[in-house]
């Protein structure tokens, strides 16, 4: 059972509140959903049956948002940094998010393997490889990748972003064995081949594809407001979020 990133932002604000006691759990808040005695232990089995539930009663495809960039692009930066992942945050339930960290870059066959130059240098070509090897290495990826490229530096603070987000078993060891190694640049092939096999091709980053669609239509309203797209495009009920079944809060405090 995949724990919704809400989830894990909702228990970690109560337990810097107070609300709930956390201090029994041993778990990373990615397993807190992973077997009903850790949900137990860390105080959310409510939330994760909860979860369960709704993903259980999706008969609805999931809208697939698609993103083409490369690690060190500002635009890119900002707009999966501040539309993306929290628009994801706030609606996984009914989206997914397909990453593909290559870009502009330009791949040269060398031998068995490719060579790789980008737009904004070998920095560039180093964070894109960190994070082909973390979507193929970990399901914590896409948080990770947010706290790289929400970061001051994207490279120098990506181990600190792995120590933070990442689950016990990914060492940066094995994270720069993977960037270094054959995998590392097969995987990146594959990216190369993606993004190439664009249609219509891509001529800029961020290039967003929706259900594997684009059009300047939904870059333009995917850039302005991502959240009102997804919400729009999905053909299921609508979740909360999206003002389905929307509760009012109407408790006051007044001045008297």
């Amino acid at each position: 059972m995949k724990v919704p990133l809400l989830l894990i932002l909702t228990v970690w604000l109560n337990t810097q509140y107070g609300c709930c006691a956390l201090s029994t759990c041993s778990h990373p808040p990615s397993q807190w959903c992973s077997s009903l005695d850790s949900a137990i232990q860390c105080g959310v089995l409510k939330q994760c049956l909860e979860s369960n539930f709704t993903r259980s009663r999706q008969t609805v495809d999931a809208v697939d948002v698609g993103l083409y960039y490369e690690s060190l692009c500002p635009g890119c930066r900002l707009f999966l940094s501040n539309m993306l992942f929290p628009t994801w945050v706030l609606l996984n339930d009914i989206m997914t998010v397909t990453l593909v960290p290559y870009g502009n870059a330009q791949e040269k066959p060398a031998e068995k393997k490719y060579t790789y130059e980008c737009q904004h240098g070998e920095q560039e070509c180093l964070g894109n490889m960190i994070e082909t090897c973390l979507l193929n290495m970990t399901k914590m990826a896409f948080p990770i990748i947010f706290c790289m490229e929400s970061s001051g530096d994207v490279i120098k603070e990506a181990k600190t972003c792995v120590e933070l987000y990442g689950e016990p078993d990914l060492t940066w060891g094995s994270i720069m064995s993977c960037v270094n190694g054959d995998l590392g640049n097969q995987l990146m092939h594959q990216n190369a081949l993606k993004t190439n096999a664009l249609k219509p091709s891509h001529q800029y980053v961020p290039w967003v594809t929706i259900n594997g669609e684009h059009t300047e239509d939904l870059q333009n309203k995917a850039m302005s407001s991502l959240f009102s797209l997804v919400c729009s495009m999905y053909k299921g009920p609508k979740p909360e979020a999206c003002g389905g079944g929307q509760r009012h809060y109407k408790s006051y405090c007044h001045n008297d």
